[in-house]
């Protein structure tokens, strides 16, 4: 009986330190598995382009009126700009600027001459030198944009775009009716850079507050590739 009763005792602490050996297993594992889909993850975020600094990414600063492209995580260049003289937004008829993260939905007049007059995104045949006395129509290059954000869902169908302006003279002052203007020489160098797709952030920040988020933002991401 008593060998029975240590034999019964024995196999029943066996069990149980069995059991406990399979939960810390199953622990490990999943420990492991969490680990594994974490590092996954960030590998699938590091290659699919989407938050790297070495992405092209245009800022357009409402405060400085100012559009900065940055490369490899550094300012590649910047130019002036000019949004709207109605202020931000995105309601149907207000001609504001829409702001937040958008992206170039086309990409329109690739051979254009600059200062070549577009109607309604097809080009008159009429090319109009800087600063022509009366005349304020897009010309040179469209770079139409599509909101990705609610706050800015209307900027396609509104017809928002960065382009040309003949009015160079007023580039760096707020005179635009909802888009992003630019000099015909500048909005040529921009359309060379960016493809369809590439993001947009119009932001009423000062150049110095983007310059300081985005150095935050490519020091994340290149520690989240190494």
């Amino acid at each position: 009986m008593r060998t029975h009763g240590f034999l019964h005792c024995r196999n029943l602490i066996f069990s149980r330190a069995q059991s406990l050996l399979c939960l810390y297993e199953g622990i490990y594992l999943m420990g492991a598995k969490v680990i594994w889909l974490t590092v996954f993850t960030l590998s699938l975020l590091a290659g699919s382009g989407k938050c790297l600094a070495s992405d092209l990414n245009v800022f357009v600063s409402v405060a400085d009126q100012k559009l900065l492209v940055f490369q490899d995580g550094l300012e590649k260049v910047r130019f002036p700009i000019s949004t709207s003289r109605f202020g931000t937004g995105d309601r149907s008829g207000s001609y504001a600027t829409p702001l937040g993260a958008l992206e170039i939905a086309d990409k329109i007049g690739e051979s254009a001459k600059e200062g070549a007059v577009f109607k309604q995104r097809h080009p008159t045949g009429e090319v109009l030198r800087p600063n022509a006395p009366g005349r304020d129509p897009i010309v040179t290059r469209i770079l139409w944009l599509r909101g990705l954000e609610p706050q800015n869902a209307n900027a396609f169908p509104r017809f928002i775009y960065i382009h040309g302006t003949p009015e160079e003279r007023l580039l760096g002052t707020p005179v635009s009716w909802g888009c992003v203007r630019m000099r015909s020489k500048d909005v040529v160098k921009l359309f060379e850079m960016v493809d369809i797709g590439t993001r947009v952030e119009i932001l009423n920040k000062p150049v110095k507050t983007l310059l300081k988020e985005h150095l935050v933002s490519a020091s994340l991401s290149q520690a989240l590739r190494n």
